[in-house]
């Protein structure tokens, strides 16, 4: 990994988008549903791009409504559609032009009082309390949002009734009919001005920031922070829960300073990130050189990314703690507060996530519920409360109510970090003194992601790698345990391999973007037998991809 010469500094001026270009482009760009780039596709997290490049339009918008709109008529889902935005450029006109066609559809659609940009966790938490109780006429939702990328980005993401990311099934359906749309030049879309649809009487007004913000004492324990007298610090990083923080403090009376209050879709006040690009990754110490400069003046700082479902915890013994890190202190945490959480409750990561949550899972006597790449594997054990918690490497996380009753089927990145505020306060050490201590017990692991060229032919062998084509029986010096290419907790395909031993394990997956793939790994030994796990996983893996 190259490190751009901007990582970590102040963005400068030519670095940033222009945004009318970009606004103009989003109008007047036409995709051509021929070309695969152009095309509508939803990955992990949604359809993503840019209309710089034509692969984020309103064209793509009006389709995407249109397809959302004859899924939900197949599915006999008549309940209210929740909808937000996120503070990226793209996001407010395609805000419009999703309403234009929901109204045009006689949806019944509920956005924001006042036009507030709305974090995703807001949306899911909106559409589960609305369900609650009911076996018909439920709701679902959008959130138009990119998520952490790039200011020139734009994304659509849907969900479903269970408030969680929408299943591939789901996507494969709405990615299908939409493209249909594309080539027919949006024959069959229906489409309203946004004047009327603003009129319909299908369009209401819903308080997110206010049912969202007053919900959270039956997560959190406020009563222990405000009682701790913590000095907090927050910075949302532009994104659409600028004004939840000033709401939460206000409402449960903590010292908690939001650093920044600036919304500019240019994104102008970040620091760059490590390849030279703005991208509002709270996980990222490069992007997050703000907020890890003031940490000195906080017991406990947090930040999130534009559409609030990714979290950065920042302390003054630690700095910005790496995501894995903090999802194993948070499980330990959670597991040994929350009394009323089922005997059962599991432990929900990923693939790719740290060995370590392992190891605190077998020490709380807990399930493991380990899965493929996506939040969307957590979505049914959370709303049933079969997980107390899923997280992902990447810095996204969500958990049950204090009750053990369903808060929110996304990721939120708004709980973990009071989370990072209610342990400290309740145990007298902050995440990253947690972490330090949970090492010592358990032994401390140092990973790293390396990514390697691939063609598109040896990504497509790679993803459909079986653990019988690898012929080593040792890794780093260790005998080879486990090899998956299946994810234990559900059996679904991880679209790779992950290899394990007693002290590491690598994992390698096809990108979904780039002539690449890429390799985790970790080692509870130590950075030279890291860089060996590293080594014997590329030559073991272009070994299997080459057919050697």
């Amino acid at each position: 990994m190259t490190l751009s010469p901007f990582a970590g500094k102040p963005a400068p001026a030519d670095l940033l988008v222009d945004i009318p270009r970009l606004v103009t482009a989003y109008y007047t760009g036409q995709p051509d549903a021929s070309v695969s780039t152009q095309r509508v596709a939803f990955g992990t997290s949604g359809h993503r791009g840019s209309s710089f490049d034509l692969s984020f339009n309103e064209w793509h918008v009006l389709a995407i409504s249109q397809a959302i709109c004859l899924y939900r008529e197949a599915q006999g889902i008549t309940g209210p559609l929740f909808v937000g935005i996120d503070t990226h450029a793209l996001s407010t006109p395609a805000g419009a032009s999703a309403l234009e066609v929901l109204a045009a559809n006689g949806v019944t659609v509920m956005i924001a009082e006042g036009d507030e940009y709305t974090p995703t966790p807001a949306i899911s938490h909106a559409i589960l309390c609305y369900n609650r109780g009911r076996t018909s006429g439920l709701a679902d939702g959008i959130v138009i949002t990119p998520s952490h990328n790039p200011p020139q980005s734009g994304g659509y993401k849907y969900n479903p009734t269970n408030g969680g990311p929408a299943d591939t099934h789901i996507t494969k359906w709405i990615e299908a009919k939409a493209n249909e749309l594309l080539a027919n030049k949006l024959a069959g879309v229906k489409r309203i001005s946004y004047e009327q649809a603003l009129r319909a009487n299908t369009t209401h007004r819903h308080d997110y920031l206010n049912t969202y913000v007053a919900d959270l004492i039956n997560v959190i324990d406020f009563d222990a922070i405000r009682d701790a007298k913590l000095r907090l610090g927050v910075d949302p990083l532009g994104g659409a829960g600028v004004r939840y923080w000033s709401a939460i403090a206000e409402h449960y009376r903590l010292d908690l300073d939001v650093v920044n209050k600036e919304v500019d879709s240019t994104f102008r006040f970040m620091t760059v990130d490590w390849d030279g690009q703005i991208r509002m990754d709270p996980s990222s110490s490069h992007a997050m050189q703000g907020l890890i400069g003031l940490k000195e003046r906080f017991d406990v700082a947090f930040a999130c990314d534009p559409d609030h479902d990714r979290h950065g915890i920042v302390t003054p013994s630690g700095g910005l703690l790496a995501p894995n890190n903090y999802l194993a202190v948070s499980i330990d945490y959670l597991f040994q507060n929350r009394e009323q959480w089922r005997a059962d409750a599991a432990v929900g990561k990923t693939v790719v996530s740290s060995g370590l949550i392992d190891r605190v899972a077998k020490r709380l006597g807990r399930r493991l519920y380990e899965v493929p790449v996506g939040f969307k594997w957590f979505a049914d054990g959370l709303f049933d409360g079969s997980l107390g918690f899923g997280g992902e490497e990447s810095a996204g996380a969500s958990f049950l109510r204090k009750d053990g009753g369903v808060w929110s089927t996304d990721k939120d990145g708004l709980i973990p970090a009071l989370l990072a505020a209610e342990m400290t306060a309740r145990t007298g050490r902050d995440p990253s003194q947690a972490y330090r201590a949970l090492t010592d017990e358990l032994g401390e692991p140092f990973s790293v992601r390396v990514d390697a060229k691939a063609n598109p032919q040896q990504k497509a062998l790679l993803s459909k790698l079986s653990p019988e084509q690898v012929t080593s029986t040792e890794l780093a010096g260790e005998p080879i345990q486990r090899i998956l290419s299946h994810a234990p907790g559900n059996d679904q395909a991880i679209g790779g391999l992950k290899v394990m031993t007693e002290n590491g394990w690598f994992a390698a997956r096809p990108s979904g973007t780039e002539d690449i793939y890429k390799i985790y790994a970790e080692s509870f030994v130590g950075e030279d037998h890291l860089k060996q796990l590293v080594a014997e996983a590329q030559t073991l893996v272009d070994g299997a991809i080459s057919g050697q």
